[in-house]
């Protein structure tokens, strides 16, 4: 399928639209930001992955990725909120050093056609 589709996250407490190398501070990311699907239409869904690459830290990433955040079934041109949240929001805590953050938009073949065991399951990987 040629068509694209983006998406926009805006953190709403520091007015800070997220874009690929941006910093935030953690007292910028308490609450969840805003993510709005650019694109698609009203008869496609998508999943949202919020996920932190770097656990426990960037220099030895031994535990492979902690799952932020996570949001089902979001109707193409709308925003998160119009889904389905399976996990809700954990705010970022890093213990050691800089973490990445990486916002992951899925697009389902169906609403409600998400397996959420593969994605809530303790071995998860945006990879797989």
């Amino acid at each position: 399928n040629p068509t694209t589709v983006k998406m926009a996250v805006t953190y709403s407490s520091a007015n800070k639209q997220v874009f690929n190398g941006h910093e935030f501070f953690p007292s910028a990311v308490t609450q969840k930001p805003k993510v709005e699907v650019l694109g698609g239409d009203l008869r496609s869904f998508f999943t949202l992955v919020m996920t932190d690459p770097d656990v426990p830290g960037p220099s030895d990433p031994y535990l492979r990725e902690h799952l932020h955040w996570v949001v089902t079934d979001i109707p193409g041109t709308t925003d998160a909120t119009f889904g389905r949240e399976v996990m809700s929001y954990e705010m970022p805590r890093p213990n050691i050093g800089i973490h990445r953050y990486v916002f992951l938009l899925f697009k389902q073949r169906a609403r409600g056609q998400v397996n959420n065991s593969s994605i809530l399951g303790s071995n998860y990987s945006s990879k797989d």
